[in-house]
């Protein structure tokens, strides 16, 4: 379907409404003001419904007209926001970003980041692959992701320092584990453990220890943390995925012989560091930022 308005028709219409006057309007637009009323003119003409009406020197808005104009400011705001998306990618920006990011990785943090990127270019559309051990290396190896939040620097890749996650044995207050002073290699061997699958598929990796007789394996954390909260085993887990749940008494830390904690560090990695673009560095340096 061909348009019969232009952009310049409604440009001018909203200019009209917001300054109030045909002649304020004309200054504003760097038209005449003859301009302006044949602009408006051929508007009222062309629109099956009139948009305005003529009130003394000043033009006022119809009850369609308040409809039309909400969505001319729509469509020219977004008009803008094209042109704007033209001259980044001219200039460099990718149109999409793709970050790994492993389960370790305290996402809250990466969100801040990206928020804050947002604010920078808009229009980058962000595509996140949550990953597990060996999945997120696969994402890198494959170019899959442009950006990799990872406990492990491949060969061949550089890595920048974002935290340490430090790692707690943990299970649901009613557990038999949680009555213990003391656990032991053996008492935990006895039990049922909830374990995170490798997310990847060429080379899964374990992680941890994993010496219970029984073991259950899930996707997530999350579900993870569910099935210890229902008394069904303990797990090994980030310390910030649990600690509200530590703090309310509902899981506890199970007392380890040798204390049982361990820290992992975590690293930022960029896929193509040499030939990455302005988006890509520019997601790298706003999530560093929040680490």
């Amino acid at each position: 379907m061909i348009m019969k308005i232009t952009l310049e028709q409604w440009q001018t219409f909203k200019a009209v409404i917001d300054e109030g006057s045909f002649a304020r309007a004309a200054e504003v637009l760097n038209k005449s003001q003859s301009s302006i009323s044949y602009i408006i003119a051929r508007l009222q003409e062309q629109l099956p419904v009139a948009p305005l009406v003529q009130k003394g020197r000043k033009a006022e808005l119809t009850e369609a007209g308040k409809l039309l104009y909400r969505h001319a400011s729509d469509l020219l705001a977004q008009a803008e926001q094209l042109e704007k998306t033209a001259q980044h990618l001219a200039k460099g920006w990718e149109s999409e970003v793709a970050i790994a990011a492993d389960a370790l990785v305290p996402i809250d943090r990466v969100f801040c980041g990206l928020q804050a990127f947002s604010q920078v270019c808009p229009n980058t559309r962000i595509r996140i692959y949550e990953t597990t051990l060996s999945g997120t290396d696969e994402a890198l190896l494959s170019k899959q992701a442009d950006i990799a939040l990872s406990a492990r620097v491949p060969p061949g890749f550089l890595g920048e320092p974002l935290l340490d996650v430090t790692m707690v044995p943990v299970a649901s207050s009613d557990h038999a584990l949680a009555r213990l002073k003391t656990v032991s290699e053996q008492d935990l061997k006895q039990q049922r453990q909830i374990v995170v699958r490798d997310s990847g598929t060429k080379r899964e990796q374990d992680s941890g220890w994993l010496g219970a007789d029984q073991r259950w394996t899930v996707s997530w954390f999350s579900t993870s943390i569910a099935a210890l909260k229902s008394g069904l085993g303990f797990a090994f887990v980030p310390l910030h995925r649990v600690e509200r749940l530590l703090a309310e008494g509902s899981l506890v830390q199970l007392p380890l012989e040798g204390g049982g904690t361990r820290r992992i560090p975590l690293y930022l990695i960029v896929a193509e560091q040499s030939h990455a673009g302005q988006a890509v560095r520019a997601v790298a340096e706003k999530i560093l930022a929040h680490f």
